[in-house]
């Protein structure tokens, strides 16, 4: 019975669940207390968002950070502080989450594609001269799972063609290109804090710079168009109610306190699992390292499944049973953007109906992938062997 999968009614093979998620303790409680009896649950009055968009900026090794409800929210409002809009284009990757490029697409632009390098998932920069035309205004890389996009030969070439840069960086906490933290590398860079986030506090987000002008401008933005140190009904744009509550900034100072120690712990377990599956596991390939990328916040653990070692099964049958075996976080990762039907419809508004965007690479890894979630690596290195168990098991079945 012990070697029949779960999937066809066996016994799990994960006898026991990673660390609860998400990380809570007396810290959060006494935080969330603070705001409860000083009275002032709202960012304007209060002292917690205001003091987490300081300690978090420079955590992040920038000079300003503005907190906003959501990441989709950050992306949005940096586009708007760069005045991105009805005929601009933004290049942008289509291996990414939705809000990435629906944020463009509300702001009135179009997104326009880029392929991913087959060897790391990210936007292909060799492929940027491709996508120039004379309405690109911005690029906006995304650092997949906590894999930096290669910021410098990225921003050389912003330079050379006068593009802002926004970083979709809502995976990338703590994560550095060449030792330095990525976020404000480019011009505005968006952070997320939701639920399935290495920091979380259920939702929010921010966005950082080293820019003044511009964080005051993203200022105005998410605070209904005042302006800093103006009167009160002193409304200098038309903008949003973007402001964050003091409930999740308590939550996100406690988060960060303890992040350090979560970051180290993802690092020391991925890479033992990167060391395990070499050596014991064929046919499932984790992307490969980059020399560049001198700190990973490890979000998602991504390989290639080659179903050649699996008896020929399908990638979702092994998703499925890798489930089934307990390893909940399991999952095939993103259909691409341009196969995606909400897009494909909005897109169709820049493009017309009959025109198709072959994107080969991106289309392959949506076919092949296979992720883990960051919190399978929360866990000791007894979790880590547990789970090569688990992925031996469904190879041997």
């Amino acid at each position: 019975m012990k070697d029949i999968l779960a999937v066809d009614g066996g016994k799990p093979f994960m006898t026991r669940n990673v660390a609860e998620w998400p990380v809570y303790g007396d810290e959060e409680r006494k935080k969330l207390n603070e705001v409860l009896e000083s009275g002032h649950w709202g960012c304007l009055a209060g002292s917690k968002v205001n003091e987490f968009e300081k300690v978090f900026a420079e955590f992040q090794e920038a000079s300003y950070g503005i907190c906003v409800p959501n990441g989709t929210v950050a992306l949005e409002m940096a586009l708007k502080a760069l005045d991105i809009g009805i005929g601009d284009e933004v290049i942008t990757t289509p291996y990414t989450f939705i809000a990435t490029v629906s944020a463009i697409i509300n702001s009135g632009a179009r997104p326009v594609f880029v392929d991913i390098d087959p060897k790391s998932y990210l936007m292909d920069l060799d492929l940027l001269e491709l996508a120039i035309t004379e309405k690109t205004k911005a690029i906006m890389p995304v650092h997949l799972g906590g894999r930096p996009v290669n910021m410098e030969t990225l921003g050389l070439f912003a330079t050379k063609h006068s593009l802002r840069i926004i970083e979709d960086a809502c995976q990338a906490w703590g994560s550095e290109w060449n030792g330095r933290r990525v976020g404000a590398l480019g011009d505005l860079g968006a952070f997320s804090f939701q639920s399935s986030k290495n920091i979380t506090a259920g939702e929010g987000g921010i966005v950082v710079t080293n820019d003044e002008d511009l964080a005051d401008v993203c200022w105005s933005l998410h605070n209904v168009g005042r302006v800093r140190g103006g009167m009160w009904y002193q409304h200098e744009r038309i903008a949003w109610n973007f402001r964050m509550t003091e409930w999740q900034g308590a939550i996100l100072l406690a988060q960060l306190e303890r992040y350090s120690a979560a970051f180290e712990l993802r690092e020391k377990n991925s890479a033992n699992l990167r060391r395990l599956m070499a050596s014991e596991i064929k046919g499932l390939v984790p992307l490969e390292p980059n020399s560049g990328i001198s700190a990973n916040s490890n979000h998602l653990f991504i390989m290639k499944y080659n179903s050649e070692y699996f008896g020929g099964r399908s990638r979702d049958l092994f998703v499925e049973s890798l489930r089934a075996e307990g390893v909940e976080s399991a999952s095939s990762g993103y259909v691409p953007l341009h196969q995606n039907l909400a897009i494909k419809k909005a897109l169709a508004k820049f493009i017309g109906e009959s025109e198709t965007i072959s994107l080969p690479v991106a289309e392959q890894a949506g076919q092949e992938t296979v992720w883990l979630g960051q919190t399978e690596f929360l866990g000791d290195d007894a979790y880590i062997e547990m789970l090569i168990g688990a992925i031996r098991k469904i190879q041997k079945a």
